[in-house]
This record gives C-alpha cells, structure tokens and sequence, in this order.
C-alpha cells in the first residue's frame, strides 16, 4: 500500500465523456502529471464505472485512487473542483475494499476467473426463467429456486445493482455479503441471505443448456455456465479516497435514509 503522505506524483485519467476529457486536459496543465506506472495515486475523472475500471488495475499494488465525479451519479466519486486538489488529498480517508474472486465453469467445459468490486451477478440469458442451486462453505442451502438472477455484493457494492434488487445495505467493515435473489419465484417469498465474508458461495445452474445463465463480475461478464464459485479475495487490497467531511460510511448511512 502506498504511503499518503507522498501525494505529488499524480496520475490523471478519465472517461472519454467529453467533460471528463476537458476536465484532464485543465488538470494536468495546473498540477502536471505522470503515468500511472511512476505515480504514487491516481485521480480518475468519470462515474464510478471508470473508478471501477482503475481499481481493478490497481488490485495489486494497492495504489490510491480519489475520484473526481464527471459521470452520472458517481457514488464512489469526490465532487469536481480545480481548486486545492492537493490540499484535498492530504486529508482525504483512505477506505480499504477487498474484491470477490469468482471462479466459472461453463458448458463448453471451459474455466475463467474474474474479480468483482461491486458485486458477482447472475443473469438469465433468455426468457427462460434461471434455475440454481446454493451452497455455502459445502453445505446445500437451497436446492432450487427459479428466479431471474442472482446477485453476491460486497458492503462497497451494497448500494448498487444490490439496492435496486431491493437488497440490503450494508455498512462499510461490517464483514457481510448481501446474497440477493433477482425477481424470485420460487420460493416465492424469499428475500436473500447476510453472509459472513469468508464464506464461500458455490452456485449450480440447473439445466444450464436449457436455461442459460450469464456470470459477471461488475461488467465482466461471462455466458453459459454451469457453475460458479465465489469469496472475498483477502490478499488483493484497493484503496478508494474520499473528502474528508463525506467518507464512504457518510455515503452508505446517507443511502438508508434516502427517499
């Protein structure tokens, strides 16, 4: 992990909305700039998609990220501003995430490995309703339920694709999973599961050729499987860093009382 009182090298990126691109090209002429390669923390201008996208290019070597919103929503971003960026990213907190490793087999016969920020989701690929079984830690929990998908988040994805699906929210540190099943049907009256984070979630397609199934992890997505297994990946740190009046547990609290 890199030391935050060494903020001057600084990598800047950005999405290629046209904001975002003008936003780069001011911000690299008023504090210049280094590649990411010889920097020590990334200012990532965009929505959270691109934050994701750096993230996931740091998952080794643990390098911080502050984001800049020139997006949409960006949950995971700092409001834009030119002034006092320096000043801004010495104080901000560092927030520490660990991804999901998702393993994937699929009908082919063919095994891919991916790793998810937000969340691991499972998608029908048809308008054949998806057919799964659930095993936590080697146990058997649910032995079908036919739904249209289903979504493993972690606490930093709660308040995503999780919340839509009417999952719960959880604090940042909590050391839960959100198990979310996807317009269920049967059982029909199922709402999901709270999973303690070292478990390890293995999920069956029942008649996979019949019933397509898509796994994706954030947007990595992979089609036709047969079975996926996931659990949080503790030996892969990322460090997201937000303004120091406005941390992610600021946000995730904010989101329970939103209407």
């Amino acid at each position: 992990m890199q030391d935050l009182s060494h903020y001057e090298k600084i990598a800047f990126v950005a999405s290629p909305r046209d904001e975002a691109q003008d936003a780069l090209v001011k911000l690299r002429h008023k504090y210049g700039a280094f590649p990411e390669a010889n920097a020590n923390i990334v200012v990532a201008l965009g929505g959270d998609g691109l934050m994701l996208e750096v993230l996931r290019r740091h998952m080794n070597d643990g390098l911080p990220v502050f984001g800049l919103n020139q997006g949409t929503i960006g949950f995971l971003m700092n409001d834009y501003s030119e002034d006092n960026l320096i000043e801004r990213i010495s104080e901000a907190k560092p927030t520490i995430i660990h991804p999901l490793k998702m393993r994937v087999e699929t009908t082919e016969g063919k095994c891919f490995e991916e790793y998810a920020i937000n969340e691991v989701s499972l998608l029908r690929q048809t308008h054949q309703a998806a057919k799964i079984s659930i095993k936590v830690d080697g146990k058997e929990q649910m032995t079908r339920m036919i739904c249209d998908g289903l979504i493993i988040a972690t606490s930093a994805g709660s308040t995503a694709y999780n919340l839509s699906a009417h999952g719960p929210i959880l604090p940042i540190g909590c050391g839960l999973l959100a198990l979310t099943p996807i317009s269920v049907f049967r059982p029909r009256r199922w709402r999901g599961a709270l999973l303690r984070e070292t478990c390890n979630v293995e999920i069956e397609i029942i008649d996979p050729k019949l019933r397509p199934v898509a796994a994706s992890a954030d947007n990595q997505e992979i089609r036709n499987i047969v079975k996926v297994t996931i659990c949080l990946e503790l030996s892969k740190s990322m460090v997201i860093l937000f303004d120091k009046d406005r941390s992610l547990d600021d946000r995730v609290l904010a989101e329970q009382f939103a209407f």
